[in-house]
């Protein structure tokens, strides 16, 4: 099973690249993140001719989060349990093939730091802290994939003196990526890659793709069961040199899962 995370920012102005390399690289299973779009307006039909599902959670010019799938998907819920005041569209889980159950997540970027929203994102991530403990509890292969917003360590940030204030590589931040690791979770990529400065997303501003001045922020989180069945993982920087390209690039994680059932 091969399961991609991509944030497309804007589904709609990204749609002819998305297709493409859908076509290219047929995932079977792709978290979409940043769709801007309201789950109405998301470009169903689309993905339906390309052979995929579409779970939607969406939202009017902001966030957004999808699931397509190629293989049978139930929709588990849209948004992360804890918050029932929180109305912003950054989480949906499903189950896939009675086998798996995955997430795609868009995590709050949280700056300016100090402040109201990084405070939304530390808050959040919490949350994510608890979904993710009682998803342990499944005894099946967990994958929670999506736009983090977090850069692990320094290895990934191309300039970590310039960033070390930023909510993306704050130590609060990174303690609590640290404490889903703590859980038993592992970073999909560094379970096989361990080469420093891959990255993920690249700014439009300052040259920062032709410079290679990147973060890697786009991330699966894997339970034990996931990760025992990782064959391997790879960032597909292709995307991003291409016209109108979102400022992030595809993740895909190619799996081996056996006899596990929900």
């Amino acid at each position: 099973m091969k399961i991609a995370t991509w944030n497309v920012n804007s589904v709609r102005a990204r749609l002819d690249n998305i297709t493409a390399w859908l076509t290219e690289r047929v995932p079977d299973v792709v978290f979409l993140q940043e769709i801007k779009c309201q789950t109405e307006d998301f470009p169903e039909h689309v993905f339906t001719e390309l052979g995929y599902t579409s779970l939607v959670w969406g939202q009017k010019a902001y966030n957004g989060v999808a699931i397509l799938s190629r293989l049978p998907i139930s929709h588990v819920c849209s948004g992360l349990p804890g918050d029932d005041t929180d109305q912003q569209a950054r989480y949906i889980e499903a189950d896939i093939n009675g086998k798996v159950r995955v997430a795609s997540l868009y995590l709050p970027n949280g700056n300016p730091a100090p402040g109201d929203k990084y405070a939304y994102k530390l808050q959040w991530m919490d949350r994510l802290y608890k979904r993710a403990e009682s998803l342990l509890g499944l005894g099946c292969p967990v994958v929670l994939g999506g736009d983090y917003n977090i850069c692990p360590t320094d290895d990934d940030v191309y300039a970590p003196e310039k960033w070390a204030e930023d909510a993306l590589c704050r130590p609060e931040s990174r303690a609590r990526f640290r404490s889903l690791l703590h859980l038993g979770y592992r970073d999909a990529f560094r379970v096989i890659n361990r080469e420093p400065h891959r990255y993920t997303f690249w700014d439009y501003q300052a040259g920062a793709w032709p410079k290679d001045h990147g973060l890697r922020i786009d991330h699966f989180l894997l339970s034990p069961q996931a990760t025992d069945s990782l064959l391997s993982v790879d960032i597909d920087r292709a995307p991003r040199g291409r016209e109108k390209a979102s400022d992030h690039t595809p993740v895909m994680c190619e799996f081996g899962f056996g006899n596990h059932e929900l």
